[in-house]
């Protein structure tokens, strides 16, 4: 199913209002991406941040662009530096920022140019809870989100945290794109179930490309 899409140009799968699934749309990049991710993880390792309120999360994570997103006692913001190494964080690779451009386009947000990207880790066992992201600092641009490795479910909801939530499978190569009135919507990933894949083998990756600025 992975490779159902490669060679194609996938159509735009509505997800509700400014936002769209673009199914098996990086399966061609995958190996590229991957390499990058390894590149990137071994300047600034993956690591588990904590939460303001002192709870670590369950996913590893590391960036690459210009800033880092980052979460401790201080609350969740972007910062330049690694505060695990003090030094700037990776550049942004080429094949990512190509991607995260050519996808937004696809999905309706021609123009979209990403300076930072978060790489999330999860192992089987990991989630991410319901939340939005709004710690960028203009919220007109949109988030690219891009799933590689074991599929995972994609919990996508409303402006409110009470909205009802669409649970939407995603594998390797998926793209999730949401921008405009979709920007602020809640979102997350149930628990990752075991498995083995043979690009990541027992892991996800998820690549979120973001205008921090």
């Amino acid at each position: 199913m992975d490779d159902l899409f490669a060679g194609s140009l996938p159509a735009a799968e509505p997800l509700g209002d400014g936002a769209v699934l673009l199914r098996g749309r990086a399966g061609a990049d995958a190996g590229a991406l991957l390499a990058a991710i390894e590149a990137i993880a071994a300047v600034a390792p993956f690591r588990q941040f904590t939460t303001p309120g002192g709870r670590e999360m369950s996913v590893a994570m590391t960036n690459a662009g210009v800033a880092g997103w980052v979460s401790d006692r201080a609350g969740y913001r972007y910062q330049g530096e690694d505060p695990l190494t003090g030094r700037p964080w990776p550049a942004m690779p080429a094949p990512f920022a190509a991607l995260a451009r050519e996808a937004a386009a696809e999905a309706g947000f021609a123009g979209f140019a990403p300076d930072v990207c978060l790489i999330n880790r999860y192992r089987p066992g990991t989630k991410l809870s319901l939340h939005q992201d709004r710690d960028e600092a203009d919220l007109g641009h949109p988030i690219v989100s891009v799933s590689l490795g074991l599929p995972a479910t994609f919990q996508f909801g409303g402006l409110a945290r009470t909205d009802p939530v669409r649970k939407v499978p995603l594998v390797h190569g998926d793209i999730v794109v949401w921008g405009g009135p979709a920007r602020l919507a809640y979102h997350g990933i149930l628990t990752l179930k075991a498995g083995e894949h043979p690009a990541t083998g027992p892991l996800r990756y998820n690549l979120t490309f973001r205008r921090s600025g």
